[in-house]
């Protein structure tokens, strides 16, 4: 594969946060993008996300297709596909694990199998999470034989939404080196709004946290002040999988986080004075706050969901082979203090409020 050509990139989940902006990184670049997608509404508003941005939508078209559908609902074959990225997911907190495991691993499966089948490259999504073997071994992931895990353990302790993930990937391992098939998986860390314009899907875990702040429901830092939660800008992530596809030698896992995320405490304070809001300073340790939103309602009264918690770690990670991979393809990741300026920002402008006059980094 040569990233000066251009190829055919089938992308699952093109409609959501992610994949609207591959869909337009990949277009920038001249290639063609076949999107596929089940809901007319969402297709209408990925397209004229992709106009607005003055995307070539001649090399952009759509491709009916479900997931949950034996050989993924196609009718015919897509014709000339050289990559699929499998980006779609069911996301939601407390899923049943029937439900999580029929989308999230069957249909994963499904986009491997379709891969096989056109004997293209597979690029899939999974989560920074899988990198923290230590987390992986705690949610009962038999690590050196993982084909023995207990798997309705794993969804016991992690939830059905990251328990499914969990399984797709070592599905997903499993299928690519039965079949030996050419894949990259990408492991991205939370996702932030665009390192620009800031733009940020109130559907991300990151806006629920400045949504939390502003509204001054989170009172204490949970963790310790090693704990973190790393973060990756949006359209620094559309680039490294838009790379990961069209890129000849490609590292097999590509682990996608920004080492200058501060820990938690550093990021509320700086999230905090960018919104204009009073910041936490205590911390309560994770069990407690875990033993806390055990208490029926209260979940909901706080807007965090205890398996979000899960994310908020102390492992730190080696990023050298992705690090290496991005300057390799020219991407640089924006500094730290101007994506999250530009995700605050965007946060006040959607509340149609003022932020703080603070920009860190300055």
């Amino acid at each position: 594969m040569n990233k000066e050509r251009t190829m055919t990139i089938l992308i699952t989940g093109a409609t959501g946060f992610i994949g609207k902006y591959l869909c337009l990184t990949l277009l920038q670049q001249g290639h063609d993008v076949q999107a596929l997608t089940r809901s007319e509404s969402s297709l209408t508003q990925l397209t004229g996300f992709l106009q607005q941005q003055g995307a070539a939508m001649e090399r952009f078209a759509a491709l009916e297709g479900d997931l949950e559908k034996p050989d993924l609902g196609l009718v015919t074959l897509p014709n000339g596909i050289e990559c699929i990225v499998h980006l779609a997911a069911r996301f939601a907190w407390n899923l049943p694990e029937h439900e999580a495991r029929h989308t999230n691993v069957t249909g994963s499966l499904r986009v491997a199998e379709l891969a096989r089948h056109l004997n293209c490259r597979l690029v899939f999504i999974t989560g920074f999470m899988l990198a923290n073997e230590a987390h992986l071994s705690r949610q009962g992931i038999q690590m050196s034989h993982p084909e023995q895990t207990d798997w309705s353990q794993v969804y016991r302790r992690a939830g059905g939404y990251e328990a499914s993930k969990l399984e797709s990937a070592f599905r997903l391992r499993e299928f690519v080196a039965r079949h030996g098939l050419n894949a990259v998986e990408v492991q991205p860390a939370t996702v932030a709004g665009h390192g620009s314009t800031g733009d940020l899907d109130p559907a991300q875990p990151l806006y629920s946290l400045l949504d939390n702040l502003y509204h001054g429901r989170l009172a204490m830092i949970p963790g310790s002040p090693e704990h973190w939660l790393p973060l990756i800008p949006v359209d620094s992530l559309a680039q490294l999988i838009a790379a990961a596809c069209t890129a000849t030698h490609v590292p097999d896992t590509l682990l996608a986080l920004d080492q200058n995320t501060p820990n938690l405490a550093g990021l509320l304070q700086a999230a905090a004075q960018l919104l204009g809001k009073p910041g936490p300073r205590r911390h309560l340790p994770i069990g407690v706050m875990k033993a806390l939103l055990a208490i029926p309602g209260l979940p909901g009264l706080l807007k965090v969901a205890p398996e979000s918690l899960a994310f908020i770690q102390t492992c730190r990670f080696d990023t050298s082979r992705t690090e290496q991979f991005l300057a390799q393809q020219n991407v640089q990741l924006p500094p730290f203090a101007q994506y999250l300026e530009a995700s605050c920002r965007h946060y006040c402008q959607r509340l149609g409020v003022g932020g703080g006059a603070v920009t860190i980094g300055a």
